[in-house]
């Protein structure tokens, strides 16, 4: 068993498989990675492109090459030296069209609550059926021999299930708002087992070195999952998915070594936006668009309407536990600020977890104080929904809808991001960083990021070009319009995907209009607004937009070096996504699942310098001690704001740009200089050495980033 030192995340699909990951082995090994993390692996819906559609725990998925393309892979992986790091959902299955396709699923459907998998599936049996969300128009049910079909659905006869309008809630838990995905059990240790026999089967072959689990916080118990994973795997690396909120801590607790990094993520880009133009940034949104200039208002009203357009059926089911008003479980949900609580059901609560609730409970009514006390002592139904509920609602609510309605600069937009925290001081990051687990994993882009690194990096430049961009929005605005709210985040990403197609425009900008639920939604579909995006969209590529972003792009290219070579360098795994070792300007999913070719050839400087930077980075990281520490350095000078530097141990010495159109104003770096800890150091993007006290004009001179290595041990 071999700890990652770093990963490189690949999307299987069906025409990418098992395969086609053992081509890439030369490649992945030359780029310095030791581990490749691979989304879901077990059978899913056939035509699926990401995979956490599970149908079969019992199977490795047949598109991708089934059991033996795995190990014949893993073996072409292992001799290059390549381990393999899998990534795990044992939060749910899938909901198959037609429904047969789930075998426990149709079994119980059958028999019912007597069915013998009935244990697997988090099911509210009141009425003695469950709920199955599938009409949606006058056509009735068909009884054709065993089965009944309505459209291409399928039930068995008779039954222990009612089929209801596709708008009502489920009779089961389900994945966020997605009916579709049917919530496991896997607290029952005969559901945990049977879900993972194939994982435990891989670990015990020797084939993988590492799990990451998908969505930890749907699971009635993820501490004790997390146990009992340690347990059977025999302390295998396992990272969580875990979203953390402002200063909010992964639990000590979690029997894993660390989440997936979007904590990391979101302060690395801040460390590379400029705060001191906020309250220009704000205005310009709220006047341009006459949303509010602050975030919170806009968040708390979004939270309240995914609660009741989304989760009635999970509000009732909690309130009948708990024997309350419905209102008093949605005012709570709505007022939480984490999605979960760490509260454990027959446990006594951490003062961190009474904290968390009681906070909510400070900004709601009276009436939720006895729902307060279910919540962190009551039965462990209502500590358990409750705790599975908030997280939903965080996601739904923020991710899926706040995020799409308030963007003053949507760099900040991301998962488990503040919109409203512009910024992060040098004092701050360091002492942040200092803290990091060496085996937690860090990242910059990932399958669910809702805009890649490189999108980010040239965003970021416009909180320091308030004025231009400003100017730059009203002579685009003024040629071309449609939505004003919805015209600034499309002329905010339009900018900084650039070039992209009107295809791609288009449907990045559907998803956005109907994410934010104020013109159009997925569910309340305004056919006339979405033909207007459309016309929109096509208009605005054809505007000039490159010639903005040509001027972005000096600049965005010192910020996405700076932020690569600070997340590949800081303590923890650091991963990289497909494609993402050069430049890639991608949106949110599906556009940034869109293929990758390989090898990645460079296709102009900024991607030749992506690409050495990152390799480097890589191969030092297989050369160093991964517990090294985290040491934060200061310049000296009067430009030494723009400069991001750390050592790890006496080994390595990271240096970055930060803030480089204020850089450029005042001249350049000037007398600024870094003082180099002792020893001799090679700079593994330019070769030269250095050592004592240098000028960063002259260390930052080839390239705005240095990757130093001491030669001298």
């Amino acid at each position: 068993m071999s700890r990652p030192v770093s990963t490189y995340r690949l999307q299987l699909t069906p025409d990418f498989g098992f395969a086609r990951v053992a081509e890439l082995a030369p490649y992945l090994r030359d780029l310095g990675v030791s581990h490749v993390y691979l989304s879901p692996i077990l059978q899913a819906v056939p035509e699926s492109r990401h995979g956490y559609d599970v149908t079969d725990h019992s199977r490795i998925r047949e598109e991708f090459g089934g059991a033996k393309g795995f190990k014949e892979m893993a073996g072409q992986l292992a001799a290059h030296d390549l381990g393999i790091v899998v990534d795990i959902v044992p939060n749910h299955m899938t909901v198959p069209v037609p429904e047969s396709g789930n075998l426990q699923l149709w079994e119980v459907l059958k028999d019912g609550s007597a069915s013998r998998f009935a244990r697997w599936f988090d099911i509210d049996w009141a009425g003695g059926k469950v709920a199955m969300p599938v009409i949606g128009d006058a056509t009735e049910p068909v009884e054709d021999g065993e089965v009944v079909r309505y459209h291409d659905h399928e039930f068995p006869v008779g039954g222990h299930y009612r089929l209801v309008d596709w708008r009502q809630g489920p009779g089961y838990r389900r994945f966020f708002d997605v009916s579709s995905l049917i919530g496991l059990r896997v607290e029952d240790p005969e559901v945990f087992f049977a879900t993972h026999e194939v994982i435990f089967w891989l670990i015990d072959e020797g084939l993988i070195d590492g799990l990451r689990v998908d969505h930890p916080d749907g699971l009635a118990d993820p501490q004790g999952y997390l146990e009992a994973l340690r347990r059977r795997s025999g302390g295998l690396w396992t990272v969580v998915e875990k979203i953390l909120i402002g200063e909010e801590r992964l639990p000590e607790e979690w029997a894993c070594h660390g989440t997936t990094g979007y904590e990391v993520l979101n302060r690395v880009t801040r460390l590379f936006t400029d705060a001191s133009h906020e309250a220009e940034l704000v205005g310009l949104y709220a006047e341009f668009t006459g949303w509010p200039a602050e975030y919170e208002p806009v968040m708390i009203a979004a939270k309240r309407e995914v609660v009741d357009l989304f989760f009635q059926a999970e509000v009732s089911r909690l309130a009948r536990s708990a024997g309350v008003d419905p209102a008093a479980v949605a005012e709570l949900l709505v007022a939480m600020p984490v999605y979960r609580a760490y509260v454990r059901p027959g446990g006594k609560p951490s003062p961190e977890a009474v904290a968390i609730v009681q906070r909510a409970a400070a900004s709601c009514s009276p009436a939720v104080l006895s729902l307060v006390e279910q919540v962190l002592y009551g039965s462990a139904d209502v500590v358990t929904r409750f705790q599975q509920t908030t997280g939903p609602v965080m996601a739904k609510g923020v991710e899926d809808t706040a995020l799409y309605r308030w963007f003053p600069l949507s760099c900040l937009n991301e998962v488990g991001g503040e919109p409203d925290q512009f910024g992060l001081g040098l004092d701050d990051f360091h002492a942040y960083a200092a803290t990091l687990r060496p085996t937690s994993m860090t990242t910059l882009s990932t399958h669910d990021t809702k805009r890649s690194e490189d999108v980010r990096a040239r965003l970021a430049v416009l909180s320091e070009l308030p004025q231009e961009w400003a100017a730059q929005v009203r002579e685009w605005s003024a040629r071309v319009s449609f939505d004003p709210h919805l015209d600034y985040l499309a002329w905010q990403n339009l900018a900084a995907a650039w070039p992209i197609t009107a295809e791609r425009f288009t449907d990045y900008l559907l998803k956005a209009a109907r994410e934010a639920k104020t013109r159009t939604s997925w569910v309340r579909q305004d056919h006339d607004y979405e033909e207007g995006l459309r016309s929109f969209a096509a208009e605005a590529v054809r505007l000039p937009i490159g010639e903005f972003t040509e001027r972005l792009d000096p600049h965005a290219m010192v910020n996405s070096l700076g932020q690569k070579l600070v997340q590949l360098m800081l303590p923890g795994v650091p991963d990289v996504y497909q494609g993402n070792e050069t430049t890639d300007f991608s949106l949110v999913d599906p556009d940034n699942r869109r293929p990758v070719g390989y090898p990645r050839v460079p296709a102009c400087a900024w991607d030749e310098a992506k690409l050495r930077l990152t390799r480097q980075a890589l191969l030092l990281r297989r050369r160093l001690d991964p517990a090294l520490p985290y040491e934060g350095m200061a310049a000296e000078g009067a430009a030494a704001e723009h400069v991001i530097a750390f050592a790890r141990g006496r080994a390595a010495v990271a240096v970055a740009t930060r803030l480089p159109v204020r850089l450029a104003r005042r001249g350049g770096w000037g007398g600024t200089s870094l003082m180099l800890p002792p020893g001799s150091w090679r700079d593994l993007m330019t070769g030269a050495t250095h050592t004592g006290k240098i000028p960063l004009a002259h260390l930052l001179g080839r390239y705005p980033v240095a990757l130093l290595e001491r030669h001298d041990l």
